[in-house]
């Protein structure tokens, strides 16, 4: 039998490069290999964006119809959202007594993102939330509710899956269980640069490139992506590994790399030309993104089919789970 793999995505935006080189390029990989589960996670977007429902209600939309343009089947993988699953809420709630604050506050990945916060709101972290601070509490439900064996994360996430081996540890020694521990799945999963340089893509900082993004929009982003800042005429000798127009030739462009990197360097090719030829290698990676996205767009009705499948296959999952959960803590009263 297949194993499970289990992995989420917040519903906060559309797509860009980012996401897709980074982590779902991987989930297309490895649809074949295993059982996968794809968590809509709007439950965890609420925890940022509690007060704007409207938008996470209308980026799972969004967002489901970018996940099904790249490539993954719903044949192949369950889609669900975590909202419609209360199982997940109610097994969070019963692993909320595992875990002291303590131990969440000193969760890596917990003091990165707290620390994010306090550097925006500037108020010692008066705005960061219960359910923010808790919510590696609901991860670890959000796996083991479905029996999740694989994990795909980068490395910045690994404390939250170790959190995840710690409380089902706990929740085995205490009720006698035997839940399974699941492991971080890591592959190559790498951060991709935005168009100005930054190490990190992302729509707060008004440098990606996105996936639902037409052909007017890309080549006024690559027009005015960084380049080599010294290169001051188009036939002066520039460094290529400094210029953002050459990191994404590298990303869409292969074939005619070799010849991008020496001309650059010669001085033979100028930053107008590269760009151009960067937006029609770039229109035509995203192209067969924006055909199938158009079908889906046209075809609403079969992605809600979609929703509503792999919602109620993952429904099935979590209530026979719960079931046995809840007989080992000796609450399955009247059964």
């Amino acid at each position: 039998m297949k194993k499970r793999v289990l992995t989420g995505i917040r519903p906060t935006g559309n797509l860009h490069l980012g996401h897709y080189f980074g982590t779902v390029q991987n989930w297309v990989n490895l649809q074949d290999e295993y059982d996968m589960y794809i968590e809509i996670a709007d439950v965890q977007a609420l925890t940022d964006n509690f007060d704007n429902p409207e938008k996470i209600r209308k980026n799972v939309n969004e967002l489901t119809l970018d996940l099904l343009s790249v490539g993954l089947e719903p044949s192949k993988v369950t889609i669900f959202i975590q909202s419609m699953i209360p199982e997940i809420a109610e097994l969070t709630i019963y692993y909320s007594n595992l875990v002291t604050m303590a131990r969440l506050y000193r969760n890596p990945t917990v003091k990165t993102e707290i620390a994010q916060k306090k550097a925006i709101f500037g108020n010692n972290g008066e705005s960061v939330t219960y359910g923010f601070v808790g919510y590696p509490v609901s991860q670890a439900a959000d796996i083991t509710c479905f029996k999740g064996e694989c994990i795909p994360v980068g490395d910045d996430q690994l404390p939250l899956i170790e959190q995840t081996r710690e409380i089902v540890r706990k929740f085995n020694s205490i009720y006698n269980f035997n839940m399974t521990e699941p492991n971080a799945l890591t592959g190559k999963n790498s951060r991709i640069k935005g168009l100005d340089g930054n190490e990190k893509m992302g729509k707060s900082l008004g440098n990606a490139i996105y996936l639902v993004d037409d052909e007017n929009t890309i080549n006024k982003k690559i027009m005015s992506a960084l380049t080599d800042t010294k290169k001051i005429k188009a036939n002066d000798p520039a460094n290529p590994e400094v210029c953002m127009v050459y990191y994404y030739h590298k990303l869409v462009n292969k074939d005619n790399l070799g010849t991008v990197c020496k001309e650059c360097k010669s001085g033979s090719r100028g930053c107008v030309n590269c760009k151009k030829e960067l937006i029609n290698k770039m229109n035509e990676f995203l192209n067969p993104f924006r055909e199938k996205r158009k079908y889906y767009e046209n075809n609403m009705n079969e992605v809600y089919k979609i929703f509503q499948s792999g919602t109620n296959k993952a429904k099935n999952e979590a209530s026979e789970n719960i079931k046995e959960i809840k007989h080992a803590m000796k609450i399955d009263y009247y059964e």
